[in-house]
């Protein structure tokens, strides 16, 4: 018997260490390579906000392919080639078969497996559907009992919790209004990371902007899920055949950030924080100079990405910074 979070961990190890994911879903920086562009200057602007230290780190948080980075870097260079010049590139990655693509499109980047191992310096980091990766515990209310659900011969059971855990992990709400039965989702590694990254953002200057899907209010539900070759999968089904995700709890998260010193902006939809930081200005001038039906792909892929009813509501901008930095671009 096994806690789900740690079947998680397991299984998207084994994952990410044998498939290419990228055959199984797709990603903004995928979609359109102004995604990482825009995403790119942001960050230009911000190291503008904090003084211009050089030199500083520009990390990214789940690189995948190096797609979104290597976008970001080209607008960096044409736009603010001082700020090209003071960044030191650092990724978080643990896949060693993904660090090995990564190394080939971003030559010169250092590789940590977490934030503890990165360099005591001024700080940016991007990270785009890093968090919903990251494994979970669910809880059940059943009656005056909490139960924690493991995983048992490829099925979910449920185990009393223990009376020394604390209350059923929700922000912003009371779990004994609940109705019986329902799941309560807690990540324990998406709190852990942005506490980690809030504490140290009061005590160098930085910035850090996630970009992830999941309700920007708590709520109960099981948002488990699971990908295998594109189609939703059994997350339970055979060990590392399916990439497993959850819906990131906006809210907790910039509570835990708010806890540890940090300034919180956001959560905002991503529709809304992508068409502020010029989206739509930044395809046309691509488009104006292509072919009609490229042109008309690259306005579609802007589409899906701020579109409400595609990924522009579902998915969220939520961004950290020093508490003594100005507000960042597309929160204000």
């Amino acid at each position: 018997m096994e806690r789900l979070d740690a079947f998680m961990a397991r299984a998207n190890a084994a994952y990410y260490a044998t498939h290419d994911p990228f055959r199984d879903f797709t990603t903004a920086p995928e979609i359109s390579q102004v995604f990482g562009e825009i995403l790119g200057l942001w960050a230009a602007v911000v190291w503008q906000d904090l003084g211009a230290p050089d030199p500083v780190l520009l990390v990214e948080a789940g690189p995948g392919r190096g797609t979104l980075m290597a976008d970001a870097l080209r607008a960096i260079r044409r736009a603010m080639p001082a700020f090209h010049a003071a960044l030191r590139l650092h990724l978080i990655e643990t896949s060693p078969r993904l660090r090995e693509v990564q190394g080939a499109v971003l030559p010169g980047a250092v590789w940590h497996d977490g934030l503890a191992t990165l360099p005591q310096m001024p700080l940016i980091l991007l990270a785009n559907e890093f968090l919903d990766a990251l494994p979970i515990r669910q809880f059940v209310r059943r009656g005056d009992t909490r139960m924690e659900r493991y995983i048992e011969d490829g099925r979910f059971v449920e185990v009393a919790v223990c009376e020394s855990e604390p209350p059923f992990p929700l922000a912003g709400g009371e779990a004994s209004s609940l109705p019986d039965g329902s799941i309560l989702e807690h990540n324990e590694s998406a709190r852990a990371l942005v506490t980690a990254l809030a504490h140290r953002l009061t005590t160098h200057q930085g910035a850090s902007l996630f970009l992830d899907y999941g309700p920007a209010v708590s709520a109960p539900g099981d948002s488990l899920q699971a990908l295998r070759a594109g189609k939703p999968a059994d997350p339970l089904g055979p060990l590392g055949e399916a990439d497993l995700t959850a819906h990131v709890d906006f809210a907790a998260l910039a509570a835990a950030a708010r806890t540890a010193g940090a300034a919180v902006h956001g959560p905002l939809p991503q529709g809304v924080f992508l068409t502020r930081l010029g989206l739509f200005q930044r395809t046309g001038v691509l488009a104006r100079a292509q072919a009609p039906t490229r042109a008309a792909a690259l306005m579609a892929a802007a589409s899906r990405l701020a579109e409400p009813d595609r990924m522009g509501r579902l998915f969220k901008a939520l961004a950290l910074s020093s508490p003594q930095a100005n507000a960042l671009p597309g929160f204000a």
